[in-house]
């Protein structure tokens, strides 16, 4: 007789159950510094444009208006022969999640609030979901 090369159920059900146990323990700690990312990206966006406002604020005077907004960054506000820009080399990005950033003049605690209301969308939350603010 010859014995036949190859590998048992059971030891196939021994393997399944190690791969199983390893993507239970990496898959979490995977997801969170994704999310993790995400935040840092938003805040790296937020200083990005602040620098575009800030040298608006030197060429300008004054911080964009609440109705000009962000792309005052972009294209030139009606009578306004001071402009120098477009102060960002790229159009206004958008955060992590796909929405546009809010700008708020005059702001809560500074100049101008710059904001995006994180992974939910919606004003408030915590850990990812949490707003990001400009200060």
């Amino acid at each position: 007789m010859r014995r036949v090369a190859g590998f048992t159920l059971l030891e196939l059900l021994v393997v399944m159950v190690i791969i199983g146990l390893l993507v239970g323990y990496v898959a979490p700690r995977y997801f969170s510094q994704l999310g993790k990312s995400e935040i840092k990206a938003a805040r790296a966006q937020i200083a990005g444009i602040e620098k575009a406002l800030d040298i608006y604020r030197l060429d300008i005077g004054y911080y964009p208006s609440q109705e000009a907004g962000l792309s005052a960054l972009d294209v030139s506000p009606e009578n306004e022969p001071k402009w120098l820009g477009p102060y960002l080399e790229k159009a206004v990005p958008v955060d992590p999640w796909g929405q546009a950033y809010m700008y708020r003049i005059p702001g809560e605690n500074t100049d101008y609030d710059l904001f995006s209301y994180g992974k939910d969308r919606r004003l408030g939350g915590d850990g990812e979901n949490a707003d990001i603010y400009n200060r």
